[in-house]
């Protein structure tokens, strides 16, 4: 008798858990539909219809559409609206017109643009695609307004200029310096003394400059010559890829040494000589040899007895060591 009373149950959990088995599957689809034919609230014009809300048809154009947004717009602008007698539209009270002005603004604001009345039409003949409506409306509202190729355009004119103006202080501050170099200084003067340029420049009489302004004038005379030659070795050698000459090559390697003319000039035939045939004008190479060179004044200092005297003199009684030694 107790196994009668117990198999009813027994059959009952059974295929209640059948049921959930076949169900399971199913809630997340269950979960997530949507009442297919009604209009979202929040998104656009809510659950009324931007069409209706403005009176015209699906069909209608965007000279149709911006005619009746203006006179619903003057009707419930809420500083101009006046109720009158057996008024029965939304707009009954200041309130009510305020509200039915900012539906009227975005019905418009929704059906003006051809992408977002795409998307709203679309909606209205697919409504099953809930999510879908919701990702197209707010990626259109958080979207940056300006246009993309604008902002490109504008960014890529920013850099360029900054990097226009960050050359051309370079070109300034090196035209500077060959205009403090002897050699080029002493080279563009004869230039503008052979053209004649200096002599304009003190001209007396009328026209006679104080001592100053002579000297700025002299001074942009002789920077102009020396842009000249700066512009003919870049367009020479980086343009047209001429090959250094032996000056040019001798005049890069000091740079590269950042030594003095006069340094420069004052280091044997034969050490100029070597420079040429390392080909230190090169970047790589310079490196290279500059490298050797700090290994070799290491191991002359590591082998030098004054500079061993001077370790162990550092090492046991150099300056910060503390002694108790009374003198």
């Amino acid at each position: 008798m107790g196994a009668s009373l117990l198999s009813p149950g027994r059959g009952a959990g059974a295929a209640g858990r059948r049921w959930w088995v076949l169900l399971a599957p199913l809630l997340p689809a269950l979960l997530l539909v949507r009442p297919a034919g009604a209009l979202v609230e929040g998104l656009y014009c809510g659950t009324r219809d931007c069409y209706e809300v403005l009176g015209v048809s699906r069909s209608a154009g965007k000279a149709e559409i911006a005619r009746a947004y203006r006179q619903l717009a003057r009707r419930y602008h809420p500083d101009r609206y006046r109720p009158q007698p057996g008024d029965e539209g939304p707009g009954r009270t200041p309130q009510s017109a305020e509200e039915a002005f900012l539906l009227v603004a975005t019905a418009y604001e929704t059906l003006k643009d051809e992408e977002t009345r795409k998307d709203y039409d679309y909606m209205l003949d697919h409504p099953e695609e809930y999510y879908s409506h919701y990702y197209h409306y707010y990626s259109r509202r958080l979207a940056p307004k300006v246009d993309v190729r604008v902002v490109i355009l504008v960014s890529v004119c920013a850099i360029s200029v900054f990097q226009f103006f960050s050359w051309w202080n370079s070109y300034n501050k090196a035209i500077s310096y060959l205009a403090t170099v002897p050699k080029y200084r002493i080279q563009a003067t004869e230039i503008a003394k052979q053209q004649g340029l200096l002599k304009k420049a003190k001209e007396k009489g009328k026209n006679k400059k104080s001592k100053e302004e002579i000297r700025d004038e002299e001074e942009n005379i002789i920077k102009n010559i020396i842009k000249i030659w700066y512009c003919r070795w870049i367009y020479n050698f980086n343009i047209k890829g001429k090959e250094y000459g032996e000056e040019e090559r001798l005049y890069i390697i000091r740079k590269s040494m950042k030594m003095s003319k006069s340094q420069f000039d004052s280091l044997e035939e034969h050490q100029k000589e070597t420079f040429l045939k390392r080909e230190l004008w090169i970047k790589e190479n310079y490196e290279v040899y500059k490298q050797e060179q700090e290994e070799e004044l290491k191991k002359k200092l590591a082998n030098d007895p004054r500079w061993k005297r001077y370790r162990r003199w550092m090492k046991n009684e150099g300056p910060g060591r503390l002694t108790f030694v009374d003198d």
